[in-house]
């Protein structure tokens, strides 16, 4: 006998970024992108790729009109995954999705269009979630975060963070997979800045294999040097989220544990709290930052 499947349709735009979070997600190992676009990631479910400029076939307005049609066929049904930062300056010239009649469509109006019908939005990296490298200041394209943004135009649809500089797939995946089975999250579900809490919730530093050096007193002065990594500029007692323990690189390695601190890119302020990005962080540039000081 067979079962009807149910479809998930995702539209997936990008703004101003290097496509590495595609890149991340094209290397997820269990499942498999092949798995994740072709099978039933749950048993009957699947996830419908409605649009990715980077990945499709497509081009020029017949991809484009692929939007038009999901809006219209999957109005309140669909995904919407949003990867690179969100330039407001300017009207938003600095960010176009694409044309469509000999008109520029901005990554801003196209974010307001679909975010509105979508059943939800999932930032998708630090620059989607937080406006990441492209917000540094002086910000001269007037980047901002997903959520402020949703929140100027009134848009009220669901929003998930999944941070990253770039985020670990099975963080994506993951979120996508509990979408699926369990529905929308509950405010319990998520941290403050709108983080699945299954991946967030803990301190890189609580779980870090160099926590024991870094409790006996014993850092590192040179790169290459055994001991803790935080004079060196490790920002893991400062970012949440399950590296130590999840790994990188289909589970070989991640940052630390390959001689490399944690640079802090999960976080919201990342990178200008946490720069220079391999010197010791001082109280007193994480005070400045708590008390509203940094770019927002």
């Amino acid at each position: 006998m067979f079962h009807q499947t149910k479809e998930f349709p995702v539209v997936w735009i990008q703004g101003s970024g290097c496509s590495g979070c595609s890149i991340s997600v094209l290397n997820a190992l269990s499942p498999s992108i092949t798995n994740t676009l072709i099978d039933e990631i749950v048993p009957g479910n699947h996830i419908n790729l409605l649009f990715h400029s980077t990945l499709m076939a497509g081009a020029g307005e017949s991809s484009i009109a692929m939007i038009s049609r999901a809006e219209k066929e999957h109005e309140s049904r669909y995904f919407l995954v949003i990867e690179g930062s969100l330039s407001i300056g300017e009207k938003g010239i600095f960010a176009m999705v694409g044309e469509s009649n000999g008109q520029h469509l901005s990554m801003a109006g196209m974010t307001a269009k679909l975010a509105s019908r979508a059943l939800a939005v999932i930032a998708l990296g630090s620059c989607s979630s937080f406006g990441g490298i492209p917000r540094c200041k002086p910000n001269p394209t007037g980047i901002t975060s997903i959520a402020a943004f949703l929140e100027s135009q009134r848009i009220n649809t669901p929003l998930i963070n999944i941070p990253g500089c770039p985020p670990h797939p099975d963080w994506f995946l993951g979120t996508l997979a509990e979408l699926i089975v369990h529905g929308l999250p509950g405010p319990q579900e998520l941290d403050e800045l709108k983080r699945p809490k299954l991946f967030f919730s803990d301190l890189i530093h609580e779980h870090c294999q160099r926590r024991a050096e870094f409790d006996a007193g014993k850092f590192a002065e040179k790169f290459g040097e055994e001991g803790c990594l935080f004079k060196l500029g490790c920002k893991g007692p400062y970012t949440y989220g399950d590296c130590p323990t999840r790994k990188w690189n289909s589970g070989v390695n991640w940052c630390v544990e390959n001689g490399a601190p944690c640079i802090g890119c999960i976080e919201p302020e990342f990178p200008d709290k946490f720069s220079p990005m391999y010197e010791k962080i001082t109280q007193d540039r994480i005070k400045f930052f708590q008390i509203g000081g940094g770019a927002r």
